[in-house]
């Protein structure tokens, strides 16, 4: 069944009623930490782990995530009046990776709400932004805040880690753990930028 814009807006008005900014966001991954659990109703102990290294990864991003005075210049020249709407799940090692950096960017611009929802407590909004079918975050939802439309979105990866995923699954068929280790020091050599380069296309 077709969804109509107005049911879109619903469950976007509906997912927001529990959305979280990023500050509030980063203290539950904390807190979640400290209580041994993680997000989500699988509260097996590998998601667990997952939770404790990206709390880490995260603290890591906030710190060291650089943006080029040319690209926060493109950041800001746009006029934009936009809530950035994000799934995400604390266990998820992508999201960890790219969620610090989408905070980043939507910090330089006062156009841009970046609000945070978690995908297991949002099924119909995640339903309608499925990558391949799958239920894959993190996803970034572009919502005009004046037309009330979605202009776009955005992930799970960056462009180049896509890239990267695509060809792997096309040649071998499925994600190996050691490609999953590759695709670790891609995004901490690439520290952000792909990503960075991404929404600035997003923005304009």
């Amino acid at each position: 069944m077709e969804t109509t814009q107005l049911d879109l807006n619903t469950i976007i008005e509906k997912s927001l009623e529990n959305s979280l900014n990023y500050q509030s966001y980063r203290a539950l991954v904390s807190k979640l930490v400290a209580d041994k659990s993680t997000t989500g109703p699988n509260q097996s102990e590998s998601l667990i782990n997952y939770t404790m290294l990206n709390d880490k990864r995260m603290k890591r991003w906030d710190k060291t995530v650089k943006i080029s005075e040319i690209d926060k210049i493109a950041i800001t020249n746009t006029t934009v009046n936009q809530t950035w709407i994000v799934l995400t799940e604390s266990w998820c090692g992508d999201a960890a990776h790219v969620i610090p950096v989408i905070n980043k960017v939507a910090e330089l611009h006062p156009g841009i709400d970046l609000r945070l929802v978690m995908r297991d407590e949002n099924e119909q909004l995640m339903d309608l932004f499925l990558t391949n079918g799958g239920k894959s975050i993190p996803k970034l939802i572009q919502f005009d805040n004046a037309s009330k439309t979605v202009l776009n979105s955005y992930g799970p990866r960056p462009t180049e880690a896509t890239k990267m995923v695509y060809n792997f699954k096309a040649e071998h068929g499925a994600l190996t753990a050691e490609f999953k280790e590759d695709l670790q020091r891609w995004y901490n050599k690439d520290k952000g930028q792909n990503v960075i380069k991404d929404l600035i296309e997003l923005i304009n």
